[in-house]
């Protein structure tokens, strides 16, 4: 893992980064390792699936794939292992519900700061709003109402057992942001 950390800590390191940086992946990879949970798949992934993050492109997580797949094929990584890390990482466009097991855990390990204590959800929040400082103020508030209303909109936030105990504290975040946009 020494090897994908290293490889991935200049992409995280970009100024434009304020919560997609290398402190989220470490979340992400202490989330699944404190639950028992990383793999050495979930590991990659977690390293790859924001390894390209420009705010004003829709297509991050196909490019990180693409990216840190060319890096692990260098690596003479196994292609069906390839394979897995590029569908974790693909998992994490929160698109569609997670096809496999691992696929929803990378994908609650990605979501579980909605889950986190008011004031840790609050620094998220702003540090999002700081990756976005591009967008104008009544444009921003419309656009992210409607990424958070889309999560609250979902039967379960959080599709594992592992996960399920943050979901109420994410919803109570969630509607609060909510509030505060509008």
């Amino acid at each position: 893992m020494a090897a994908a950390e290293a490889f991935a800590l200049p992409f995280y390191a970009e100024p434009h980064r304020a919560y997609h940086n290398a402190d989220h992946v470490r979340a992400v990879l202490h989330t699944l390792d404190s639950h028992g949970l990383l793999t050495p798949a979930l590991a990659l992934a977690a390293w790859g699936h924001d390894l390209v993050y420009d705010p004003q492109r829709p297509d991050n997580e196909e490019r990180s794939a693409e990216v840190f797949g060319a890096w692990l094929r260098g690596q003479g990584i196994q292609p069906e292992l390839e394979e897995e890390v590029r569908a974790l990482i693909l998992a994490t466009r929160h698109a569609a519900p997670p096809a496999t097991r691992g696929e929803a855990l990378l994908v609650d390990a990605d979501l579980s700061i909605l889950g986190a204590n008011p004031e840790a959800f609050a620094a998220y929040d702003a540090a999002i709003r700081q990756e976005y400082a591009f967008v104008p103020e009544e444009v921003y508030r419309v656009g992210r109402a409607r990424v958070l209303r889309g999560f609250l909109d979902r039967e379960r936030i959080f599709t594992t057992p592992k996960f399920a105990g943050l979901e109420a504290q994410a919803r109570t975040n969630l509607t609060h942001a909510l509030k505060r946009l509008q």
